[in-house]
């Protein structure tokens, strides 16, 4: 089993097409594939360049692919919801019962509501997730329109994310145009997340850091 492999997988992509039109509906931002694909491949860089092992990158790559699929059931415990389906879904191939838990375990703890990092792949896959801040993942472009998590993701006009192996830190930066969105409405969204980073980041041996319009915030 591989990341291609699930990348393609039919199951998986009925589940994140349904689910990211519930979401719609509800009025969230973009969780489709290319969230997912974003994320898997942003949680196997970070894993790279603090010098995990190929598995460890591929495991990180399969749990950011499969990890919004819960979305199809309900937004609420999406996270635990994915980790169910995802285990039936890795049942079915020839990865090795302590991988399919390692990639579990990491879906049903992505969420700040309920979850944390356990291990590298879990950090991995938290730092990806929370780190995918930016303009395009939001679906309408009437502003008129925009709630308040719209705002924050459309106020994003440039992100980046950072890995320094040597001082074992790792930076999100983000450009924000204030006149969309506060600090104080950004801050009210994310704050959960970006101390979930945090964690996540110590999980991995390393620092998290954000900056924001070029000064360090946390």
């Amino acid at each position: 089993m591989t990341y291609e492999e699930m990348k393609n997988n039919e199951e998986v992509n009925a589940l994140l097409e349904k689910g990211n039109r519930n979401l719609g509906v509800l009025g969230f931002t973009d969780h489709s594939m290319a969230h997912c694909a974003l994320v898997a491949e942003r949680a196997a860089y970070i894993l790279k360049k603090l010098g995990y092992s190929e598995q460890e990158q591929e495991l990180a790559k399969i749990a950011g692919c499969m990890h919004d699929i819960g979305n199809a059931v309900n937004r609420t415990h999406h996270a635990e919801y994915g980790a169910l389906l995802a285990n039936e879904i890795l049942k079915k191939t020839d990865l090795s019962t302590t991988d399919r838990i390692t990639v579990v375990s990491a879906i049903a703890n992505h969420d700040e509501s309920t979850g944390g990092a356990e291990d590298a792949v879990s950090a991995a896959l938290i730092l990806a997730d929370k780190s995918d801040v930016r303009r395009n993942r939001v679906r309408t472009k009437e502003r008129e329109k925009f709630d308040i998590h719209d705002r924050v993701n459309y106020a994003v006009t440039g992100h980046s994310l950072k890995v320094d192996p040597e001082e074992r830190k790792i930076a999100l930066n983000l450009q924000i145009d204030e006149s969309i969105c506060t600090m104080y409405e950004y801050f009210d969204i994310f704050l959960g997340r970006m101390m979930m980073c945090r964690g996540a980041a110590e999980m991995l041996g390393a620092r998290f850091r954000l900056t924001v319009n070029g000064g360090k915030v946390l």
